[in-house]
């Protein structure tokens, strides 16, 4: 008896998914839970596994076809069930004897001084023809042959330009990534989209996170990190000024009360946005955890449709790959994404008038100037530089 495989249900609102590998061909043994087939959604891709133990006996989605939920993707038999048969193979055609090769040329005689001369020079003698007697190759042959100029090889044929073609490599956009495109387009298309730009001092940050660093790391178990303290700022900005915490809904506007802040993260299939939900209610260590934990299931391609839902404030960190200053794209629905960037040594004017060099990082604000105003902006990015440059304000929750 055989038992279906079918697409699971893949989470809310997604009804389809792209059959991205399978791990097992027709007539290979199946353990049970063992993974099966990936498949690939417009958020995370999903690994459906073996229902029991068996042999994997028909394969009816390919790789590369949509299938919706619910689809029959193969069936499993009983192990050593039978297979479909698979096409044979075509019959050889009989070879036709080889003719006999032809007698090779008697090598003509040479005589003993010729010899050592020919074997002197590294000259074939079987290239010559002798004019002693009986066609012998003398002295003499082997002499003019060795002086003979070699002949001159054949010109190439000049190679023409390379075909277009053969310079590019075409591959299938995935599914994840024409839902980022499209996600980003939509992001341009339907928000009045702005960004205001600050820069903060990292020099008190440093201090601290290099004060504490191997304390907090020997209690807790985890690396005290930078993002922490963006995160415990951000939320205390957000608490400031709502707006940038809130969505547009139809006509509506909806501000929200609570603090699940998305942290985008780029893996080889793409950026993802994982939620790192409740951020107003861990505490630093709490929220370096969480991070390191959607981080490497982001990477290891774990994440869950949940993991990825709900957010209301985003967070990316571009300077992890030099990026000095950009413009983030909002993530819609979402009205406001920070933009963190390189640390760098610069110049900086001191309020006593001297110079000195600091560790400053240029951060930008995002956001929807639907719904938030441009006052509202640049005080957000400005209470944030302020709890950076002096953490112990988010301590005091000031």
């Amino acid at each position: 008896m055989s038992i279906e495989i079918k697409v699971p249900t893949l989470g809310e609102s997604v009804t389809e998914a792209t059959i991205a590998k399978w791990f097992k061909a027709v007539g290979d043994a199946v353990r049970a839970d063992e993974p099966l087939v990936e498949l690939e959604t417009d958020k995370v891709t999903v690994e459906v596994n073996a229902p029991a133990a068996g042999t994997l006996t028909e394969i009816t989605a390919a790789v590369g076809s949509t299938v919706e939920v619910g689809a029959l993707l193969g069936l499993l038999g009983a192990a050593g069930a039978a297979v479909a048969a698979k096409p044979a193979a075509a019959a050889a055609a009989p070879v036709a004897a080889a003719p006999a090769p032809a007698k090779a040329a008697e090598a003509p005689a040479v005589m003993p001084s010729a010899k050592k001369i020919a074997a002197d020079a590294g000259v074939d003698t079987a290239a010559i023809a002798g004019t002693g007697k009986d066609g012998r190759v003398t002295k003499g042959d082997v002499l003019a042959a060795a002086a003979a100029p070699a002949p001159a090889p054949a010109p190439k044929a000049p190679s023409g330009p390379r075909a277009k073609a053969d310079l590019e490599e075409r591959v299938r956009m995935t599914r994840l990534r024409k839902t980022i495109a499209g996600r980003l387009k939509e992001a341009q298309n339907t928000a009045a989209m702005l960004t205001t730009f600050n820069e903060v001092d990292m020099t008190a940050l440093f201090d601290l996170r290099n004060q504490y660093k191997d304390q907090f790391e020997k209690k807790h178990g985890t690396k005290l990190g930078f993002m922490s303290f963006f995160v415990k700022a951000s939320v205390a900005a957000l608490k400031d000024w709502p707006a940038v915490n809130a969505e547009i809904d139809g006509e509506d506007l909806v501000y929200k009360k609570y603090y699940d802040i998305g942290v985008a993260v780029g893996t080889p299939q793409g950026l993802v946005v994982p939620v790192l939900r409740g951020a107003d209610q861990l505490s630093f260590a709490g929220v370096e955890q969480g991070i390191a934990n959607l981080g490497k299931k982001a990477r290891d391609g774990k994440l869950s449709m949940e993991d990825l839902m709900g957010g209301t404030f985003t967070i990316s960190n571009g300077g992890v790959y030099g990026s000095l200053m950009s413009t983030p794209i909002l993530n819609t629905p979402q009205s406001g994404i920070l933009g963190m960037h390189k640390v760098q040594q610069r110049p900086m004017v001191m309020p006593d008038g001297s110079i000195k060099a600091r560790p400053m990082m240029y951060l930008a604000l995002s956001y929807d100037h639907r719904i938030i105003d441009g006052r509202e902006a640049v005080s957000f990015l400005v209470r944030v530089k302020e709890c950076i440059e002096d953490p112990q304000r988010i301590l005091l929750e000031m």
